[in-house]
């Protein structure tokens, strides 16, 4: 059964939380504080974390950090009253691999912890490369040889998606479901944007592409030939 910890302190939105969970076939660890929090995170082993970003005794977002300097590697989503896209960045950059603002639908955050658990064993490594790039996903950096690349957090998201995929044709309605979390595809030109962006950080001017368009299926990264 999989095992999910909720670092939650409102007694409230933990039932709530761990109710649905448990309805699903969850097997639920509760915490209350971000110290008993931590230690039911290294003791437990969880296969996710639901983790709330202000808790009594140690901040969530200092539990996460402290995870990730411990190298583990379990998908945690953070959950908040804070909404500005700055803490969200903030969060993410902490470690979180997902952000749900509160209040939320009780749906959105099952969505939302089932796509972090369908990502892929090789997600838990601390670090991924495919011929020159690197990504590193504890200090949430990239680079292209001595290039340091500069991402925003979706677009360190999406590149983490492909490099853990490598040399595999991934379509429009693949990226939509696991990077922005869509259940369905809807009629929008995001995917292109965003891949657009990031073609152009990760295949410098005089750098032999690595991002390449499959026309009318999808994108490939691959090392450069």
């Amino acid at each position: 059964m999989t095992k999910i910890l909720l670092i939650e302190d409102d007694s409230e939105t933990a039932e709530e939380i761990a109710d649905e969970l448990v309805q699903r076939g969850f097997e639920i660890e509760r915490a209350g504080s971000g110290i008993e929090g931590l230690d039911k995170a290294r003791s437990c082993r969880p296969d996710a974390l639901i983790v709330d970003r202000m808790l009594p005794g140690m901040d969530g977002l200092t539990i996460i950090e402290a995870l990730r300097q411990e190298r583990v590697r379990t998908p945690v989503l953070i959950l908040s009253a804070l909404g500005a896209i700055d803490e969200r960045v903030r969060g993410l950059r902490s470690g979180g691999d997902d952000y749900l603002t509160k209040p939320f639908a009780i749906v959105e955050l099952v969505a939302r912890i089932e796509a972090l658990l369908r990502r892929p064993a090789e997600s838990r490594e601390t670090m991924l490369r495919v011929g020159p790039l690197e990504l590193d996903l504890i200090a949430r950096t990239a680079k292209r040889g001595d290039r340091a690349i500069e991402l925003l957090p979706r677009e360190f998201r999406l590149l983490e998606y492909m490099m853990q995929r490598s040399d595999q044709l991934l379509t429009r309605a693949m990226l939509l479901e696991e990077v922005w979390n869509y259940k369905f595809v809807p009629a929008t030109n995001l995917v292109d944007v965003h891949m657009g962006r990031l073609r152009h950080k990760v295949d410098g001017p005089n750098d032999p592409p690595m991002i390449h368009n499959v026309r009318g299926s999808g994108f490939i990264l691959r090392e450069p030939s």
